[in-house]
């Protein structure tokens, strides 16, 4: 067997409803499903009886231990001469493992690779609060687009929505850490730091919903802020400026609106006129930022009202990271509090 599709879940029967269904719509057929329960209490285990007599399809439920852990479950079970690793919240296109399969069927020593990714996009159907979000987490201006392929600012590293490793490779690196975000980042750092060769595959990519309401996408990227500090912890010399864009977007925010705050203190007090520019001007690259991110969500997506909503999910990925970098930063690298110690409530309870 060639591939061997793992997925962790924890409570998404829904989701794992549509990834399964566009799994049986594959062109390609070489390949095994392993469905990995995470301690869900809303199981997807009738849903995957459903489609037993369909796809070679394996289903296990364990103790909850975080996505890495999972996926390692799995990946000792699985058969395939690949691993990919895909998130429960995407769909496939019907050519995804064909896609795969040409690309790393290729008798170019050159494009030739050990472990790959591939990109996302946002799927017709999606809600507009997920496209904005799409849009958010890769768009060149909210650092999105920049963190992997052409004109990157950064090496291009595999991320576990849509991942694909050797099997020998797993098992010599034992798969994810215990890290309960940024164990993707963790797993491919360790890859290229073993000599084995990444690439990014642009014809296998996949719908992403990731989060469907802008609290849950907060979370998200603020775990993700708090896991670049942790990384960088883990690998010295791996913090690039990409990641540091977000956290000067959020003190610039904040210098900004506390100038303006400065100024309407100033007229209040002084009772002068002129500081009202001083009230004013700081909001002018805010609002010049909000404009960029309106009219090109909007073109992109074809929607004004996606175009408009993107504005607030911008602000949202790019402060939630900055946020989240900022309190991992004053913990690990100020305080001194190791991993465990310092985040013990929010990522190992």
């Amino acid at each position: 067997m060639k591939y061997s599709i793992i997925v962790p879940v924890f409570n998404r029967p829904d989701e794992v409803r549509e990834l399964l269904s566009s799994l049986t719509q594959q062109t390609h057929k070489d390949f095994e499903v392993i469905i990995v329960e995470d301690g869900s209490k809303n199981t997807c285990k009738d849903v995957c009886e459903q489609f037993a007599g369909i796809l070679d399809l394996h289903y296990y439920y364990k103790d909850n231990s975080g996505p890495g852990q999972s996926r390692n479950y799995g990946a000792e079970r699985a058969h395939g001469e690949w691993l990919i690793v895909l998130d429960s919240d995407v769909v496939l296109p019907e050519g995804y493992l064909q896609a795969v399969d040409s690309s790393l069927s290729t008798t170019n020593s050159s494009f030739s690779c050990d472990a790959w990714g591939g990109p996302d996009t946002a799927h017709p159907d999606f809600t507009p609060v997920q496209k904005a979000i799409s849009y958010s987490m890769t768009s060149f201006f909210t650092t999105g687009g920049i963190r992997g392929g052409k004109g990157a600012l950064d090496k291009f590293f595999p991320r576990s929505f849509n991942m694909g490793v050797r099997r020998k490779v797993y098992q010599e690196l034992d798969g994810f850490s215990k890290m309960r975000f940024g164990e993707d980042i963790d797993f491919s750092y360790r890859i290229v730091e073993a000599g084995y060769k990444t690439r990014l595959l642009p014809s296998a990519w996949v719908w992403h919903k990731r989060r469907t309401d802008f609290r849950k996408f907060f979370r998200q990227v603020y775990n993700s802020g708090i896991a670049r500090i942790n990384l960088t912890k883990r690998h010295p010399g791996t913090l690039k400026l990409v990641h540091l864009l977000p956290t000067v977007f959020t003190l610039g925010v904040i210098g900004l609106i506390l100038l303006s705050a400065v100024g309407r203190l100033l007229m209040y007090y002084v009772d002068n006129a002129q500081w009202r520019w001083l009230c004013l001007l700081p909001w002018v690259p805010i609002l010049l930022y909000s404009l960029l991110i309106f009219v090109h969500s909007s073109i992109k997506n074809r929607s004004l009202w996606v175009g408009l909503l993107s504005v607030p999910a911008a602000f949202t990925q790019l402060m939630g990271y900055g946020f989240g970098f900022i309190e991992a930063w004053w913990k690990r690298c100020v305080l001194k509090k190791d991993e465990f110690q310092a985040f013990e409530k929010n990522f190992y309870k």
